[in-house]
């Protein structure tokens, strides 16, 4: 008997993930009668039955949703009864307020995967198989609600088969919207670089032929290309890293299995949990020696970045190998092509064949990176898997626009209580990559339909992401601090709304002071910040060329404490650099000639990593810094000693460091001690720090950002010393501690002072 109705709305990730399907399921078991249907806001229901079955149909519906979904909100409302005679899911509709959450793209699930070996399926080796619990999502769908119509699946009409799978409710494809077969979807092509194609039945045999002869294959994967190579082979990899123009840069590789990772790399218990999270992230990963691939993938590196596949068409290709390098298909520093034609006019000089298919990519996305510090999976990217996935804060804030950095651009929007942090967008230095940035901004505009009042952005007047919010019209605007802004974003993914101490380590931000900042200790609140304590400012020779040539600021250390002397020194930078140009680098600096002041940490890491003689040039950001991370070793705990003035703020001098280091090196002590003491020195220095500011203040809750905080020793270290003196320690877990997280810093700053 019929005696109850309600309307009941549900918003989160709710569609793309087989909720229509699992609501039909749930009402057909309590016999219940009604409808379900998308809208752009979520799903909406409408339910009518026995008073006790309505209520243990609500109760399912919240507890044992679909494993891919997430209900951010559900209301119930008490209805007139419509006398429905059975349940049906209708046609979504559209309405002007998109507050649906999408689902990420999500890895080929088990299901799925036995089906794509099954001699007797519909889909055997059909590498584009999918179901409502797998496949792509943020990469093929237009707009919301999700309809197949939506998607970049209406090119492809259903066969007769997938629309009987479609249709029926006891299959496990019941309206899956991007569902496809051999017969009715997209299809795979190979072509050589001069976009000829290959004849061949089938494309994946050959392009493994391709692949096991020293060839660069250029693959169409779904958010954008992968440029593949055997991972094993050194003349491959070499040749990719030429064609490139990519020198050191670590690359990343794919395996089958975890069977053939562990033999080349060491994985723990939470590393093979992320390696086999339906987001499939490139994990990074301790190599074993003897190492099995070419020790090119990343030289002077313990570590290497390694995924499962996350598609079938991966699955396909790279059984036959012990591993294969999958980096991402762009020209340096340009954004990853997506489409064919894209492709071709941007790749044919690096790849020689090209694996492509005719379903469109609607989204350029790009694989997550994750590094475990702590026993914390740590975002070095975060991109396929987890965008667009929101960051939830505990209040509704007004529609903001947050632009963030240059490098390592991400940006976010604001809508309610919901931040959402873009994909990976890169380092914004040329006309590419700008383009992206802008065209990314207005897509997700109106994927979510969000008009931002507030535009907030990096106080850094050089910045391309400050000129693009300073050109928008009929907007408030909101310059952020960069170090500020660093804080506020990992204060925001614990939801702290209380005064803190923040350590800001990073290799550039401008000051307030116009000055180049790095090695920052503040008190934040997201409304103000106090600057209470830096590194001392020290001369950067040449501006940014020092970034790219570490050996400027070894001369600036070196010149702070020895002068002109410092040519009489016995260190490795004066033997591999032309005295030259050294005395030209220190007349700038005793004239003061392009030479603007830095406190930076990163720039000390590049200096220290010079002088010990492990790098002078960089070819990737962060090169140097990141070897001298490489080779620290040893169990000691020794320091070198430092000065720490108290006048109006504290500033750390660090010429009793250089006197220690230089001191250690003429004493031939070994440069993996001298960098253990190094990084030890660090950790003392503001650990001892944070415990003054304590007394000055009260504050126990310390939180680190920046980029240097994706240094192991650094973060474990300050942490671990820290926690021994009682302070309650933030880092970053949501979104990375680079400079692509501080977007979500720049928005919760901006909704504080508007």
């Amino acid at each position: 008997m019929i005696n109850t109705a309600r309307r009941i709305e549900i918003t989160g990730i709710v569609q793309g993930v087989g909720f229509r399907p699992f609501v039909y399921e749930i009402a057909s078991k309590y016999l219940l009668k009604g409808i379900v249907y998308n809208t752009s806001s979520g799903v909406l229901i409408h339910i009518e039955g026995n008073q006790q079955a309505v209520d243990s149909f609500c109760k399912e519906i919240y507890e044992k949703h679909p494993p891919l979904a997430y209900i951010s909100e559900i209301n119930h409302f008490e209805e007139y009864t419509k006398g429905f005679s059975d349940f049906k899911i209708l046609e979504s509709i559209e309405d002007k307020l998109k507050s649906t959450l999408i689902s990420p793209d999500i890895s080929t699930c088990s299901t799925c995967l036995n089906e794509l070996y099954d001699s007797n399926n519909l889909r055997y080796l059909y590498p584009f198989i999918n179901c409502t619990d797998c496949g792509p999502r943020f990469t093929v769908i237009e707009k919301t609600p999700y309809d197949r119509k939506n998607t970049s699946m209406s090119y492809f009409k259903m066969c007769e088969s997938c629309i009987t799978e479609y249709t029926n409710p006891q299959n496990r494809r019941f309206h899956a919207e991007i569902i496809a077969c051999t017969n009715c979807g997209p299809q795979l092509f190979l072509y050589d670089n001069n976009k000829k194609r290959i004849s061949t039945e089938n494309p994946i045999k050959k392009a493994i032929e391709i692949l096991s002869s020293e060839y660069i294959l250029a693959i169409k994967g779904i958010g954008g290309f992968q440029l593949a190579v055997d991972a094993t082979n050194h003349d491959a990899v070499i040749r990719l890293r030429e064609k490139k123009h990519r020198k050191d840069k670590p690359l990343a590789v794919m395996s089958y299995d975890m069977e053939r990772i562990l033999k080349y790399a060491y994985v723990d218990d939470t590393q093979k949990f992320l390696l086999k999270h339906i987001a499939s992230p490139i994990v990074l990963l301790e190599k074993k020696e003897p190492f099995l691939l070419s020790k090119y993938i990343s030289p002077k590196n313990k570590y290497i970045g390694v995924m499962l596949p996350y598609t079938p068409l991966h699955m396909l290709l790279i059984q036959n190998f012990l591993a294969l390098v999958m980096t991402s298909g762009n020209k340096n520093n340009e954004p990853i092509s997506k489409d064919n034609d894209e492709a071709f006019d941007n790749l044919s000089e690096i790849a020689d064949y090209f694996l492509i298919h005719n379903r469109p990519i609607l989204r350029r996305v790009d694989d997550s990176v994750i590094k475990i510090i702590n026993n914390t999976p740590r975002f070095i990217r975060r991109a396929r898997g987890y965008s667009p996935l929101p960051i939830i804060i505990k209040k509704n804030i007004p529609m903001i626009l947050g632009c963030g950095a240059d490098l390592k651009n991400t940006f976010c929007l604001t809508q309610k209580n919901k931040i959402f942090v873009s994909q990976h967008i890169g380092d914004i230095e040329n006309f590419e990559t700008y383009t992206s940035f802008k065209s990314t901004i207005e897509d997700m505009k109106k994927l979510f339909g969000i008009n931002p009042e507030i535009v907030s952005y990096d106080m850094h007047p050089g910045y391309l992401t400050s000129k693009y919010a300073m050109e928008l019209a009929d907007i408030k605007k909101i310059s952020v601090q960069h170090h500020h802004a660093h804080i506020a974003s990992c204060m925001a993914e614990y939801c702290i709304d209380e005064p803190v101490i923040g350590l800001a380590f990073d290799g550039t931000g401008y000051g307030t002071d116009g000055n180049i900042w790095g090695g920052e200790v503040l008190v934040c609140e997201y409304k103000n910040f106090l600057r209470v304590g830096h590194l001392s400012y020290m001369p950067m020779p040449g501006g940014d060329l020092a970034v790219q040539e570490p050996w400027r600021m070894a001369i600036s250390y070196l010149y702070s404490v020895y002068k002109n002397n410092l040519l009489n020194l016995d260190l490795p930078i004066l033997k591999n650099i032309e005295e030259k140009k050294i005395n030209i680098v220190i007349e700038m600096i005793s004239k003061g000639i392009n030479t603007p002041y830095t406190s930076s940490m990163g720039r000390l890491f590049d200096g220290i990593a010079s002088i010990i003689g492990i790098r002078d040039k960089i070819s990737f950001e962060g090169q140097a810094a990141v070897e001298l991370e490489m080779i620290s070793e040893g169990n000691y705990d020794s320091t070198y000693d430092y000065e720490c003035t108290s006048k109006d703020l504290h500033k750390i001098l660090l010429d009793p460091m250089i006197l220690g280091i230089v001191k250690d090196m003429r004493t031939g002590i070994q440069i993996s001690k001298i960098s253990k003491k190094f990084h030890n020195t660090i950790i003392s220095i503001f650990s001892n720090l944070c415990s003054i500011i304590y007394k000055e203040t009260g504050l126990k809750k310390v939180v680190l950002s920046g980029g240097v905080f994706q240094n192991s020793h650094i973060l474990i270290g300050l942490t671990q010393s820290l926690e021994r003196n009682n302070f309650e320690v933030f880092s970053h877990k949501l979104v990375s501690t680079n400079d692509s997280g501080i977007c979500l810093g720049q928005v919760m700053i901006a909704s504080a002072i508007q």
